[in-house]
C-alpha cells in the first residue's frame, strides 16, 4: 500500500542522510528475509541471496539506484508465496528449522516475521510521507 502509485524514481528515493533506506530497498530486503528464514532455515535449502553482496561485503538489496521495481516486486511476491507454502506444509508450529548450530521453531520464525514487517512498515510510513506527504493506512 505504501508503494502504490509511486514512480520508479520515487520508490528509489532515499530517506535522509546518512540512511540509504528506500521503499524499493525495503521490498528487496523483505524478499531476502522471506528467503532466508523460510527457504533456508525452515526448509533446509541453501538458496543464495537474490541481490547478493557488494564488493565491500554489504548486502546489495538496499542499493537501488539502478534497481527495477517490477523485478523487486516480482521477487518479493514469489518469495512470500514460497514462504506460505513452507508454512502450509509444516505439521505444527513446533517444527524446527536450523541455521548453523541453532534451532528455530516455526512459531519463532513467524513471530520474528511479524516484528520484521512491523518495523519496516513503520519505516515505509515515514518514507512515503517524505515522498509525497501521504499518511494513514
Amino acid at each position: 500500500m505504501k508503494c502504490s502509485g509511486l514512480s520508479a524514481d520515487q520508490l528509489r528515493q532515499k530517506a535522509v542522510p546518512p540512511s540509504g533506506i528506500s521503499l524499493l530497498g525495503l521490498i528487496r530486503h523483505l524478499a531476502e528475509v522471506e528467503r532466508s528464514w523460510f527457504q533456508n532455515v525452515m526448509n533446509g535449502e541453501n538458496t543464495p541471496g537474490y541481490w547478493g553482496r557488494r564488493p565491500d561485503g554489504e548486502f546489495a538489496e538496499f542499493h537501488v539506484d539502478e534497481a527495477d521495481p517490477d523485478e523487486a516486486f516480482g521477487v518479493w511476491h514469489a518469495a512470500y508465496a514460497r514462504s506460505r507454502a513452507v508454512v502450509d506444509a509444516a505439521g505444527s508450529l513446533d517444527v524446527l528449522g536450523h541455521y548453523n548450530e541453532e534451532e528455530f521453531s516455526l512459531r519463532y520464525v513467524l513471530t520474528h516475521m511479524i516484528e520484521e514487517y512491523a518495523r519496516h512498515n513503520g519505516h515505509a510510513d515515514l518514507l512515503r510521507e517524505r515522498i509525497d506527504g501521504s499518511t494513514g493506512e
